[in-house]
């Protein structure tokens, strides 16, 4: 596996977001307890059966200090759905209620060793790599869920304790590499 360990520090970035910011990962970690990066995309199946339940882990934990970046790192000229302007579509068709920012160099990405979408990394504080993976166990069917890896990696560090499974085997669309 490669990209950052779990332990390790994650890679700064300083990426556009939909939103027309410039989102730094620095700045999410001086005010927030626990920053999630998701890796989307416009068009993949599974990331279209998870977003409500990434939605609403954003709702449950937003009053706790943790934040949900969702980052699209596919190639728009290989996959048009994956434009800045099909983002911006894809978030109000959604409703989003969390950033979504556009990794178009891919360095993100690779630095996170990210390889499907959906696929979760979740920093401490310090922004330190303590969980990386699936949202849950059952990336299509949401009714049919009985491990919510995500939710229970959230709930761990705001304990302060050690996240337990530290990485599963994410489900989803690869990404599309330019």
């Amino acid at each position: 596996m490669n990209g950052t360990a779990i332990d390790n520090y994650a890679p700064d970035f300083e990426l556009p977001g939909i939103d027309d910011e410039v989102h730094h990962l620095a700045r999410y970690l001086e005010h927030f307890q626990v920053v999630c990066v998701i890796f989307l995309s416009n068009q993949c199946l599974e990331v279209n059966s998870s977003i409500e339940r990434i939605k609403q882990l954003q709702k449950d934990f937003q009053d706790q200090g943790v934040i949900i970046i969702g980052m699209n790192s596919n190639d728009a000229i290989i996959s048009p759905a994956d434009s800045f302007e099909k983002m911006k579509e894809f978030a109000t068709n959604n409703e989003l209620n969390f950033p979504y920012i556009r990794d178009v160099t891919q360095d993100v990405a690779i630095s996170f060793g990210a390889e499907k979408t959906p696929q979760a990394f979740l920093l401490d504080r310090e922004g330190k790599l303590r969980y990386r993976g699936l949202i849950d166990d059952n990336v299509t069917q949401p009714e049919a869920v009985k491990v919510v890896y995500l939710r229970q990696a959230i709930a761990q560090i705001l304990e302060g304790k050690i996240v337990i499974p530290s990485t599963t085997e994410a489900i989803g669309c690869s990404i599309i590499w330019r």
